[in-house]
């Protein structure tokens, strides 16, 4: 029997009505993507709103590990943030320190969205945000190498494997090269035996049954762009 976890996609298009039209089909979850799409504050405040309204857990992939990017995906209502290129276990702190109120530097306002504007107590507040799950990204040879010790660190709630960068940075353009292929079979050999979440983006549910058997527990299967162009080319060639 194949292992099953929590699957979702990436967002790219900036339209509250993406969300909505995702949420129809019940996927566990999706990511709005602010590192590779055209997301500003004011666009992911509005899918933040979609989600809430589709009961669409969101999670934002922060364009880097500022402490305002990720303070300000998490004010907006998002589940949690995914965090690109941590490379480091100190990467990997500081990144949930800018996520944490206790113990972190992120920001308190009782004025957000996630502090349902000022009607919670600051106490609940606190709790409630640093419930938050911070996800980093695993893309290059040097966090691959180190991914088990990232992602044991404290608030640190999981790790997201981005084949694609590792690709690039081991200079092969195909994710399904031999030597990208083995660095990926080596990450999730190493963190196997970990209850967090461990996270990879596939294309397909073969792949996704691949990695499920390897160890993975946390799917992104394609994006909104992919699967309009998938069911086009369908519609057209037939």
């Amino acid at each position: 029997m194949i292992p099953d976890g929590p699957r979702g996609l990436f967002i790219k298009t900036p339209a509250p009505q993406i969300v909505e039209l995702i949420a129809l089909e019940r996927p566990d979850f999706a990511v709005i993507d602010a590192e590779h799409g055209p997301f500003d504050r004011a666009m992911i405040d509005l899918m933040m709103l979609a989600g809430r309204a589709a009961r669409l857990p969101l999670f934002v992939r922060v364009p880097d590990a500022a402490g305002h990017s990720i303070g300000s995906a998490l004010d907006l209502g998002a589940a949690g943030v995914m965090v690109p290129h941590i490379a480091s276990v100190e990467a990997a702190r500081d990144a949930v320190g800018r996520a944490r109120y206790v113990g972190g530097t992120r920001g308190f306002s009782s004025a957000p969205r996630h502090a349902s504007y000022g009607s919670m107590t600051m106490r609940d507040i606190i709790a409630t945000g640093d419930r938050s799950q911070v996800l980093v990204q695993v893309e290059h040879p040097e966090a691959a190498a180190r991914a088990r010790d990232i992602l044991e660190v404290d608030g640190v709630d999981g790790i997201v494997v981005g084949r694609a960068d590792l690709a690039i940075a081991m200079g092969e353009g195909d994710t399904a090269a031999p030597v990208v292929e083995e660095l990926v079979l080596r990450i999730f050999s190493d963190v196997r035996d970990s209850q967090k979440i461990k996270g990879v983006v596939v294309s397909s549910e073969a792949e996704r049954q691949r990695y499920a058997q390897l160890g993975a527990n946390w799917f992104i299967m394609g994006n909104d762009q992919s699967l309009l162009r998938k069911a086009l080319r369908q519609l057209l060639s037939a």
